[in-house]
């Protein structure tokens, strides 16, 4: 899936009283403030922001956000697992609890018991995977008639809703949001179809070799992440890449640049499922509901697309595009199915 040509994003011109460091490895950081996530032209590419910010200015203070921007893929995993951050009271991470990632929301609601983390951390029950294959495969069959459908409107969007948005894999509230959200959930969707159809010799390859889906779900991921960006604070100094966090200071976890440093990932900006450098996903752990619910409507909504479409294709003349700034990715899938 390509990025716009965003016009020029200008860099504010107010300065913070800090200076950060040089980082290793990375050219020195300019003294100041870098461009803002709120500057106007941002949201057209932030993956052009995220690369300034990560190569000039690895540690520096958005006065528009009025936090700190963490851009490298070191400091924004630090800033993600480590004790010295905290979560904000409206973000639903609390201090001591995880904090909210891709399609994680970090609540202590969705942290199973230890029992229950190995049971449902490697597969899916039974029942739940074939609610969500039998709704992938009505909502295919709905469209594989058609001259021109939208993917996002009449597939990504329900296929959330129709498996179902409280699968009992262990108990849970009924009231935690990892569940009961699927927004983020329809994103994703939408990333990781777009990342596949631009990819013809990834669909060949789904076709003989479905488990493929989930090497394919995970680099997108990597490298469109529904969520941009997350909130923590500092509960002490934390020394990053580009200088030192003060206690108490509201800063942004830039997501989407973390998964395209190229410190961390070779050739980032390209979507290649069978990387050697693939990691882990940051969508979150695997024991939250909603991470294990969006893996499975991809792999079974990928499989369900391509048996009832099996000439799937772009519409004549379309291509997908990102939008957003918080949370991304595209807001129309223009197919052809027959």
């Amino acid at each position: 899936m390509p990025a716009d040509e965003p016009d020029g994003i200008p860099v504010p011109t107010s300065v913070p009283a800090f200076l950060p460091a040089v980082g290793p490895g990375r050219r020195a950081a300019r003294p100041g403030t870098g461009p803002s996530l709120l500057a106007p032209g941002a949201a057209h590419d932030p993956y052009r922001l995220y690369r300034v910010l990560r190569e000039e200015y690895p540690l520096s203070y958005d006065a528009l956000l009025g936090a700190w921007l963490l851009s490298r893929y070191a400091d924004v995993t630090t800033a993600l697992t480590d004790p010295r951050f905290a979560g904000f009271p409206h973000d639903g991470a609390p201090r001591g609890g995880p904090a909210p990632r891709g399609l994680c929301h970090g609540s202590l609601l969705c942290q199973p018991r230890p029992q229950d983390i190995a049971r449902a951390a490697a597969t899916a029950p039974r029942h739940l995977t074939e609610r969500v294959e039998r709704t992938a495969y009505v909502l295919a069959r709905r469209i594989a008639g058609r001259q021109q459908a939208d993917l996002v409107k009449e597939f990504c969007h329900w296929l959330p809703v129709g498996a179902g948005a409280y699968p009992e894999l262990y108990p849970l509230p009924r009231n935690a949001p990892c569940t009961r959200q699927t927004g983020l959930r329809e994103t994703a969707l939408a990333s990781f179809l777009a990342n596949v159809l631009d990819d013809p010799d990834l669909l060949a390859a789904l076709r003989v070799e479905p488990a493929l889906a989930h090497r394919a779900w995970t680099e997108s991921l990597r490298r469109d992440p529904p969520v941009q960006f997350v909130l923590r604070r500092t509960v002490a100094e934390v020394r990053v890449s580009g200088g030192t966090l003060p206690a108490g200071a509201s800063v942004a976890c830039l997501i989407g640049a973390a998964g395209r440093d190229p410190e961390r990932y070779a050739s980032p900006d390209l979507f290649d499922p069978f990387r050697r450098d693939q990691g882990t996903s940051t969508a979150g752990p695997e024991s939250c509901p909603a991470v294990l619910l969006g893996r499975l409507e991809a792999e079974q909504g990928v499989g369900a697309l391509l048996d009832a479409m099996p000439r799937l294709r772009w519409a004549d003349g379309f291509r997908p595009a990102g939008t957003g700034l918080i949370t991304r990715g595209p807001r129309t899938l223009l197919v052809r199915p027959g």
